[in-house]
């Protein structure tokens, strides 16, 4: 039985996201994903309101006059959640904790493909596969996806990418959209990444904490690895020791950026102290740009 302080939360994310989806990303979602159906079907005569992409320019030189390629209807996409549910998720010094953010990005985005048709599936992941839900259109089934989001309880602490990865290789054989959503507070799953994304269109969602990149002087601190549970006491008014640790963390965040755009990820970037809506919709912006050249 699910307890109803979470089925009243899941609704009231489910509200939130739908309006969103209606006053921020209406039309974003169609406009990147969608688009012009992936197969050809003829050519035809250039009419008033075509979009001028679509042109033939053999046929055009051909012919002497202009002429588009039709396609046939768009095909349904699936799109995909592998989300990240390792104990480093539990932790947010602002008024969210990065889970919670995960959730309500997960619901924006699986609202939006369900007001377009298409399937939605789920891998909870932490160093192993904790639960998959198959791929299935309708909103009763986006409901459930975000219940699971919420309120799944991971037997494992770790991180593991790459399981997760190879899950969706192994399970999803038909090429998807797949939103990797984590805090990359791990490493060694550059390899699959890479494969995953020949496959797949993976786009990365990177939440982090401004704690995990700055640390404010307030004296000795314990700190706690939440998926080791090694304690180290730090000096927190050591001047040296906080900038060596804000400059290696700040570097690890750039490096993964750097890494995730030579393979030719996107990467929405998060953070719990500012909106994830602008970081969503400079991606929409950014690749819909890139779909016109």
């Amino acid at each position: 039985m699910i307890p109803k302080e979470i089925l009243k939360k899941v609704r009231q994310i489910q509200i939130r996201s739908s309006r969103l989806v209606n006053d921020v990303l209406a039309g974003e979602y169609a406009s990147v994903f969608k688009g012009r159906g992936m197969e050809f079907e003829e050519v035809r005569e250039y009419q008033a309101g075509d979009d001028i992409r679509t042109i033939d320019w053999n046929v055009t030189a051909r012919l002497g006059h202009p002429y588009v390629k039709r396609f046939k209807e768009e095909r349904e996409l699936t799109i995909m959640f592998l989300v990240d549910l390792s104990y480093s998720g539990e932790f947010g010094s602002m008024k969210q904790f990065k889970n919670e953010i995960a959730t309500e990005i997960c619901a924006l985005l699986a609202l939006s493909a369900v007001r377009n048709n298409d399937k939605v599936g789920l891998i909870l992941f932490t160093d192993k596969i904790e639960k998959f839900v198959p791929p299935k259109k309708g909103k009763t089934h986006v409901l459930r996806v975000i219940r699971e989001v919420l309120y799944y309880k991971p037997e494992n602490k770790g991180t593991d990418i790459s399981i997760a990865l190879e899950y969706l290789l192994k399970i999803i054989k038909r090429k998807t959209v797949c939103f990797l959503v984590s805090d990359f507070i791990t490493e060694g799953f550059e390899h699959t990444l890479r494969i995953a994304n020949k496959r797949h269109d993976i786009i990365a969602v990177s939440i982090t904490d401004p704690r995990e990149l700055e640390i404010p002087n307030v004296g000795f601190v314990e700190l706690e690895d939440a998926e080791t549970g090694e304690i180290m006491l730090i000096d927190t008014s050591d001047r040296k020791m906080t900038e060596r640790f804000n400059r290696f963390n700040i570097k690890n965040m750039q490096d993964r950026a750097n890494l995730l755009r030579s393979m030719g990820v996107d990467l929405i970037d998060v953070r719990t102290d500012r909106s994830y809506v602008e970081p969503i919709m400079k991606f929409f912006r950014t690749r819909e740009k890139r779909l016109q050249y």
